[in-house]
């Protein structure tokens, strides 16, 4: 056995460690990491923004890829750190725990503490450059990754902080970095992530203005670029994303106030839809596994709707009280809510854990909502919510003393599943996986071609139907979505648990064409409304069969989009034969195992909610009832020009 002693500690000084284990600090090097470094440096500004320092930020994708963050809040200190010798600048981006954020005189509240700080975005770069605009001159420092002793080493000063002597009426900060080829398996930002998180920012802090520019994109005179200004703050946003839904009241209702040094602010309205939407945020962090500021709001809503109810007489003193889940049928809600030592729980660290949020939620909605509706210019909104509420908790009533739900569940359990399941004989849920495929013909191929020891086969004979706006009940009425909620075996709705899961790889495997990219948009929207834990868990895939298929003698190779067709056929040349694939069922079992089943050389596509308000906007946008909006997004999205130039003889 080695020796094993003090000189085998490997001591990492300064950002090494970062760049050693960045997965700990960004939780991955893949996109979501890249955009996880820029996240740091807005975050930045925004709580510049939120504690009322700044009204406006800008951020940039240069032409060589590199991003840039500039706001006009008070700017990063630039005076010399007493304990450390150096810079503020220096110390923000070259200690990792190092900050204003930890300083309540500094920073009411801050969104930044929950992440990692600029310093691992420095850590991370090629480069990085500061900019400051305080006292009336600019400051610039500069940082660097270079080779120091055989191993590179992030975020080092090329030099200290300089008074450049030019004179400016600006006041802030201005970052720029280029994130590092080295670390990142994608150094290219996209501008729709980018700008869905910005425009949430611009909703949730009212009245900040919100740029993004695109040098990488011309567009007339100048670059691709959005804005953003929300003078009504969150009461926008539920308009945003209501926008294709009938609601029951024209203006959503608002209501803001503090206890205990916790501010909240809530907007709500309803809708003649089905489900509950609420957003929950906390500090500008998105809250989506909820918590104890939603437990506070929900207890708080359902017992000063009930006493409202009471109070004019729609619930008498025999009735019970109605349930929460009745109230918040066709809610859509933005919870906000800022404040200090902020306790983040959960798999994914985005869960409120304040006992304090809870009892201070709970104690201003009860207070704020019941003083809303005494108000007699308000009766309306209250009765249209209970009237909504009570016709909720009939159809809730009837079903259960008629069993309605009780016998469909039970029917599902018990279903007849010989002819459509082709189960598999792994017991492990772990292992296996779901094909979900479109028609019988493209299902008799992937049975003949899975292997069976961990890859089972639904096919769908016909499309399901779209759940959007359909009860629970409804939905559990047609027969191919009863046969795919007893193949997953983890029930639907309010009684979904995902550890009840047989399959822990749901992949939906349909043809590259409208109705294939139809049926997977009607599973999608089921999964989103009645088992969006299969989501968020990161159970549900997308299978990518190859659209072509290039051989020449011996060779052949499987393409999945048009570069790669050119690509392949420049590589083997003259006499390459290319055969384009229609559908699924035009594949032999052995190609669909080969490019399609296989785990070592297929495609698959994770589904994720990276934004659950501007997924819950769309959903109804692409599958409820707005053809208008429906229009307009098509038009604005979809490729009206593109021409279809196959030809397999050149």
């Amino acid at each position: 056995m080695s020796d094993y002693n003090a000189g085998n500690i490997k001591v990492l000084e300064g950002l090494d460690a970062v760049r050693l284990r960045p997965g700990m600090y960004i939780g991955t090097t893949g996109v979501k990491g890249l955009h996880h470094i820029l996240w740091e440096i807005v975050d930045n500004s925004i709580d510049e923004a939120s504690n009322g320092f700044a009204t406006g930020l800008t951020v940039t994708i240069h032409a060589d890829g590199s991003a840039s963050v500039e706001d006009d809040g008070r700017g990063i200190p630039v005076d010399i750190h007493p304990q450390l010798g150096v810079s503020g600048v220096e110390v923000v981006f070259t200690q990792l725990h190092a900050g204003g954020k930890f300083d309540s005189s500094n920073y009411a509240h801050s969104g930044g503490l929950h992440g990692v700080g600029a310093s691992v975005t420095n850590a991370l770069s090629e480069w990085l450059k500061v900019e400051v605009y305080k006292n009336g001159t600019t400051y610039r420092m500069e940082f660097e990754s270079k080779e120091v002793n055989g191993e590179v080493k992030g975020g080092i000063p090329k030099y200290s902080l300089i008074d450049t002597g030019e004179k400016t009426d600006k006041h802030g900060s201005y970052v720029r970095f280029m994130p590092d080829k080295r670390i990142f398996e994608t150094v290219i930002f996209q501008f729709d992530t980018i700008a869905r998180r910005l425009k949430e920012l611009a909703f949730l802090n009212k009245g900040l203005g919100v740029k993004l520019i695109d040098e990488r994109v011309r567009m007339g005179e100048g670059y691709r670029s959005l804005e953003y200004k929300y003078d009504g703050g969150i009461v926008d946003f539920v308009k945003y994303i209501n926008e294709a839904r009938n609601t029951l009241y024209d203006e959503p209702v608002r209501i803001q106030g503090e206890r205990d040094n916790i501010i909240m602010e809530l907007a709500f309205q309803h809708t003649d839809a089905y489900t509950e939407n609420l957003f929950s945020y906390v500090n500008n962090i998105p809250t989506t596994e909820g918590g104890t500021h939603e437990t506070g709001f929900k207890a708080a809503y359902t017992k000063v709707m009930n006493d409202f109810a009471r109070r004019i007489g729609m619930l008498k003193e025999k009735d019970a009280n109605l349930l929460g889940d009745d109230y918040r049928e066709g809610l859509t809600a933005v919870l906000s809510v800022q404040m200090t030592n902020v306790q983040f729980e959960g798999q994914t660290k985005t869960k409120l854990g304040n006992p304090a949020a809870r009892i201070a939620i709970e104690g201003i909605v009860t207070q704020l909502l019941a003083d809303y509706f005494a108000d007699q210019k308000n009766a309306a909104v209250g009765e249209a919510i209970l009237k909504k509420g009570m016709l909720a908790a009939k159809v809730r009533e009837a079903a259960r003393k008629e069993k309605e739900i009780t016998r469909a569940k039970n029917a599902i359990d018990n279903f007849n599943l010989v002819g459509k399941l082709t189960p598999c004989t792994g017991k492990k849920p772990e292992n296996n996986e779901l094909f979900i495929v479109e028609g019988d013909s493209a299902g008799g191929t992937c049975k003949q071609a899975r292997a069976r020891s961990y890859q089972a086969i639904l096919p769908l004979r016909g499309k399901p139907l779209n759940a959007e706006k359909k009860r629970i009940d409804q939905v559990l009425a047609n027969e191919e979505i009863r046969t795919l909620i007893s193949a997953l075996g983890s029930g639907i709705g309010e009684d979904f648990n995902v550890d009840n899961l047989n399959y822990h790889k749901v992949i939906i495997l349909s043809d590259a064409d409208v109705d294939g990219y139809h049926i997977r948009a009607i599973l999608l929207t089921f999964f989103f409304r009645y088992m969006k834990d299969l989501i968020n868990e990161g159970h549900v895939y997308i299978g990518l069969p190859p659209l072509y298929k290039v051989e020449k003698g011996n060779h052949v190779e499987y393409c999945y989009d048009d570069s790669a067709l050119a690509e392949a056929k420049s590589k083997m040349g003259k006499g390459a034969l290319v055969q384009r694939y229609k559908g699924l069922g035009e594949m032999s079992a052995e190609q669909l195992w080969e490019t399609t089943m296989n785990p070592a050389q297929r495609s698959l596509m994770q589904v994720t909610i990276e934004d659950a308000a501007e997924a819950e906007k769309l959903v109804s946008v692409l599958m409820g009832d707005a053809a208008d909006l429906r229009r307009e997004y098509i038009i604005e999205h979809a490729d009206f020009n593109k021409v279809d130039s196959f030809n397999p003889n050149k």
